[in-house]
């Protein structure tokens, strides 16, 4: 029997794993059709990487949902990237914001200036080293929904399939076969169950992820104050959404994601610096940042 069907009709083993199923009634046939019109702004936070950029536009012409902008956001200065981006040829508006210059991590800030020039209702996040699976913004357009932040999941490809993947320029050896094959991890994350989703209580990762552009700015955007990597653009951003009034929803098995290996990049200790104010700013139960978006004046 089909894991689908077998879900419909079995509603305590459905309820159990908070799995939601998907049975096509008026109001679900009206979201979805309301959905399929909705534009979305991809935001890419990239940084240095070229060749991974080129797989992410790869990718992006073989969207099956095709009415989205993409919003390069560049924390640096590099003229090597306007340069490349000036050659991409994809129906889509490509639109690039960069800092004046580098200054170390400052990707908060270059992800609120993303979100000003963002055309579409609806945002996805991505990050510059993960490439989306062909039916990614299509998850992503169908599962929006009002007073609630979608979240997935990256599986963790293997040095071995990223040098073959920036060796041939092409997406192809991203099967699963060669994902199991050449050791790379969470590859659970491969399988496509399109649908079902899970509530969850925590759970966004930065590298994907999404919701509705007025809810990004009723918090104000990402905290600016946070110059560390691995804390301020996704725990932050997490716990003022909730305090806010909003709901995570879990698409992991369908917004899929591969991310390209590299070097751990930052430290434990800026992790833990990250963390530190973090504790502060929940203390102070804030959910519209100060240093966001909008600057508000900062008491002394």
């Amino acid at each position: 029997m089909p894991l689908f069907s077998f879900l419909q009709i079995n509603p305590t083993f459905a309820a159990e794993f908070k799995i939601k199923t998907y049975i096509f009634d008026k109001v679900d046939l009206e979201l979805i059709l309301k959905n399929s019109k909705m534009k979305i702004s991809l935001i890419i936070a990239f940084y240095k990487n070229i060749a991974a950029l080129e797989l992410i536009i790869k990718a992006l012409q073989k969207q099956t949902f095709q009415n989205f902008e993409v919003i390069i956001a560049e924390d640096d200065c590099n003229p090597e990237t306007l340069e490349n981006i000036s050659h991409i040829k994809i129906p889509q508006r490509i639109k690039h914001v960069f800092q004046d210059q580098d200054l170390g991590f400052r990707k908060n800030k270059i992800l609120n200036e993303a979100i000003k020039i963002a055309e579409g209702d609806f945002i996805v996040f991505i990050d510059g080293d993960c490439i989306p699976h062909k039916n990614f913004l299509k998850i992503y357009s169908l599962k929006a929904s009002e007073r609630t932040v979608l979240f997935g999941r990256r599986i963790l490809l293997s040095e071995k399939i990223t040098h073959k993947l920036y060796a041939h320029k092409q997406l192809k050896d991203l099967t699963f076969w060669s994902l199991w094959t050449s050791k790379s991890k969470k590859i659970k994350y491969s399988f496509y169950f399109p649908f079902f989703q899970q509530i969850r209580k925590i759970g966004i990762v930065g590298s994907n992820w999404g919701l509705y552009k007025k809810h990004l700015l009723a918090i104000n955007g990402f905290d600016e104050d946070y110059i560390t990597a691995g804390v301020g653009e996704d725990n932050d951003i997490e716990w003022r959404l909730i305090e806010y009034g909003l709901k995570l929803n879990s698409i992991r098995f369908s917004a899929i994601q591969y991310h390209l290996h590299h070097k751990f990049n930052y430290s434990t200790v800026d992790t833990n610096q990250g963390y530190i104010l973090l504790d502060k700013k929940m203390k102070q139960n804030n959910f519209y940042c100060k240093n966001g978006i909008n600057k508000l004046q900062i008491e002394e």
